[in-house]
């Protein structure tokens, strides 16, 4: 497994709607030193967003049930709060993902845990995050 060190206690908000790929993903991440919150779909994820102003990197899945996909999550956290880290997974390459909001990193699915790591790494620098308004 890949270890990556998070410098300081990074929040990263995992998004996916199978359950245990979510769980074993938050294993993953805690195992790399980061603090890892999870959410179902994308109402959930807004939600812990909201109320959670720590969070600085969002993973989500492309395809999940509810008000919106990953894809349109990732657009509507980007607009939200702009200096969020966001990675977008997917099995399915689509046209779609060529529409990612700029500065998203995309992983392809399946990933190893040295591709995760490597993407948290790499994801863009962004200033701290603020709390949204409430829209």
């Amino acid at each position: 497994m890949a270890h990556v060190r998070a410098h300081t206690l990074t929040t990263v908000l995992i998004v996916e709607n199978e359950a245990i790929i979510r769980l074993e993903l938050a294993d993953q991440l805690r195992d790399m030193g980061f603090i890892a919150l999870e959410a179902a779909d994308a109402d959930e994820a807004i939600a812990l967003l909201e109320s959670c102003p720590g969070i600085s990197v969002m993973f989500t899945d492309v395809t999940m049930p509810g008000s919106m996909d990953g894809l349109r999550l990732a657009h509507h956290v980007r607009l939200r709060w702009p200096p969020m880290k966001i990675i977008v997974a997917s099995g399915k390459v689509d046209a779609q993902l060529a529409a990612l909001p700029e500065g998203s990193i995309f992983l392809p699915k399946p990933y190893r845990p040295e591709a995760l790591a490597e993407a948290l790494k790499s994801a863009p620098r962004q200033r701290k995050r603020t709390p949204a308004p409430r829209l």
